[in-house]
């Protein structure tokens, strides 16, 4: 939410210290004030003196020459904690190591936030060839089985509310018109679970399942496996072991 678009109960420089960190949190780097203040608009003046206070605090840091600026060391202390305290993340360990363990390749554990997913906690495949993704990285719901899982526990008109009629493509497997995208999701609510076919990242296929603690649901589990790999026989292994670890999540996170 821009800094003039703020309800009466905000204060304009806390709001303004989230929309910066959260700047930096979506761009890897250094930049320049210059670049900063394009991105979020702020005079000048009051940018730097923000900027600087965050620097002293630990949660930007700049380059050697002091002019360019980029996320510090006490967003990852935040976010550590995030996850640490975070009974889903907790609960859903053994499960993760037993999906990992049963099907050999990378499990993931996300959660919707927006339009996009944030991943929790990953396992990483046995397999030389595998996918990478870290905890903390943010993806287009759209374009991965877990964010399509999770949109198929609303209705299709909150989808609607959610989504833009054109859809970013990541790939040329991505759907990007949000119509084609809900006629899928009826199609995740019939058999259970999501598959994203190449629409995030080209030669990797993902099969995805929301956990079922919260309707509509706020979490999923995923499990990537590069198509050279797949084969029919395994991609039912994969499907039972997240019907499996969707039943077991179900039973860990029933008080939550």
């Amino acid at each position: 939410m821009p800094a003039g678009e703020m309800g009466g109960s905000q204060v304009k420089s806390a709001v303004r210290t989230v929309e910066l960190l959260e700047f930096f949190a979506g761009r890897p780097g250094m930049h320049s004030l210059a670049d900063v203040q394009s991105a979020v608009g702020y005079p000048k003046s009051s940018l730097y003196m923000l900027l600087r206070t965050l620097v002293d605090l630990g949660w930007v840091e700049t380059d050697a020459t002091g002019t360019r600026y980029g996320i510090g060391v006490r967003a990852l202390l935040v976010g550590t904690s995030y996850i640490d305290g975070d009974e889903v993340v907790a609960a859903a360990r053994p499960t993760l190591d037993r999906i990992a363990d049963d099907t050999g390749e990378t499990i993931h554990l996300a959660r919707l936030d927006g339009t996009n997913v944030v991943y929790l906690a990953t396992r990483q495949s046995e397999h030389y060839l595998r996918p990478f993704t870290r905890v903390g990285r943010r993806l287009p719901a759209h374009s991965t089985s877990l964010g399509k899982a999770l949109l198929a526990t609303h209705p299709d008109e909150k989808v609607r509310e959610l989504l833009p009629e054109r859809l970013e493509g990541l790939t040329e497997h991505t759907l990007t018109d949000r119509e084609e995208l809900i006629a899928e999701l009826a199609v995740v609510r019939e058999r259970g679970y999501a598959v994203d076919r190449e629409e995030n990242t080209l030669g990797l296929r993902c099969f995805g399942i929301a956990i079922p603690y919260r309707r509509p649901a706020r979490d999923a589990i995923s499990c990537s496996v590069p198509v050279a790999r797949l084969t029919e026989a395994h991609e039912q292994l994969i499907r039972e072991a997240l019907f499996d670890a969707r039943d077991r999540l179900s039973l860990a996170t029933r008080h939550l």
